[in-house]
C-alpha cells in the first residue's frame, strides 16, 4: 500500500508531481446606483431559497443560495434587484460624529459626551451623560473600550439569569464584531454576543442572550426551540425582534 501511494504521487518521468495549485477566489461585484458593491454569494445547507441582503454597514450585497443552488441564478437575482438594493443603501443612517458634545446610544439611551481635560481617562455614565478626560483625539477608542467592557459585563449577568431560568450550565462568554449576526452559539457551546448590543434596550440585548441560551437545548429554530425561548425571555421576542429589523442598522453608524 505505502509503494503505491509513493507512485500515485510521482509524474511518468518519475518525478514527483507538483500539488495543484489552490483556486482563486473569484471576486464578483454589483452596480448600485452610483456605486460598486462586492456581491457575495454563500451556499447554505439549510437555506430553502435565495435571499438578498445588504450588509449592516452598506459595505456589500449578499446572496444566500440552498446548497444545490446555482451561482449564476444568485448573480442574476442580485442585478434584477439593484434597485432594491440602491434604496436599502438610501436607509442607511449616516455615520456617527464621535466628539464634546455629540451624543452617544447607550443600553437606548443618547448619553451626551462631556469631556473635561482634568477628568479621568476611564469614560463614568452620570446623569445623562459620559464624562471622560484624557486626549481629545482619542475620544473614539476609548469609549468603544468603555462600550465593550460594559457590554460584556451586563451580558454576563444576562447569561448568568437565563442559564439559571433554563437550569443550564453557564457556558463561556464572548464578544463579537460580527457584521451579520447579533449572536451565535457554538458546538462547543460558547456563546457570542455582538458588543453593540450595548447600545440598544436593555430588553433587546437581553432577547439575543435568551435566544443563544436556548440554543443551548435545542440547536435549531424548531417550534420546541421558539417554545423554550417562550419560557426563558420575560418580554415579547417580536418586539425585540421588530426592533432590531428597524433600528439594528443605526448601531453600526457609530464607530464604523
Amino acid at each position: 500500500m505505502l509503494d503505491w501511494l509513493r507512485r500515485a504521487d510521482t509524474s511518468p518521468s518519475g518525478r514527483k508531481a507538483a500539488a495543484p495549485r489552490p483556486r482563486s477566489a473569484v471576486r464578483r461585484t454589483i452596480v448600485v446606483g452610483e456605486r460598486e458593491l462586492p456581491l457575495v454569494i454563500r451556499k447554505l445547507g439549510h437555506a430553502q431559497r435565495m435571499t438578498l441582503r445588504l450588509a449592516p454597514d452598506g459595505s456589500e450585497a449578499r446572496v444566500s443560495i440552498p446548497a444545490w443552488g446555482r451561482v449564476g441564478d444568485a448573480e442574476a437575482f442580485a442585478r434584477q434587484r439593484a434597485d432594491w438594493l440602491a434604496g436599502q443603501l438610501e436607509r442607511l443612517p449616516q455615520s456617527a460624529t464621535i466628539a464634546p458634545g455629540a451624543s452617544l446610544p447607550f443600553r437606548g439611551q443618547e448619553l451626551r459626551i462631556d469631556w473635561q481635560q482634568g477628568a479621568p481617562r476611564r469614560p463614568v455614565a452620570i446623569e445623562g451623560s459620559i464624562i471622560l478626560g484624557g486626549p481629545a483625539e482619542g475620544l473614539a477608542p476609548r469609549l468603544q473600550r468603555w462600550l465593550e467592557a460594559e457590554a460584556l459585563r451586563v451580558c454576563t449577568d444576562d447569561l448568568s439569569h437565563y442559564c439559571a431560568r433554563a437550569e443550564e450550565a453557564v457556558p463561556r462568554l464572548a464578544l463579537s464584531r460580527a457584521q451579520r449576526r447579533w449572536g451565535s452559539c457554538a458546538a462547543d457551546g460558547t456563546i457570542r454576543i455582538n458588543w453593540r448590543l450595548v447600545m440598544a434596550p436593555d430588553f433587546v440585548r437581553r432577547s439575543v442572550v435568551a435566544h443563544e441560551v436556548a440554543h443551548i437545548r435545542h440547536f435549531d429554530h424548531s417550534p420546541a426551540f421558539h417554545a423554550h425561548l417562550g419560557r426563558l425571555y420575560e418580554a415579547d421576542v417580536e418586539t425585540a425582534n421588530h426592533w432590531l429589523k428597524q433600528h439594528g442598522r443605526t448601531l453600526y453608524a457609530v464607530f464604523g
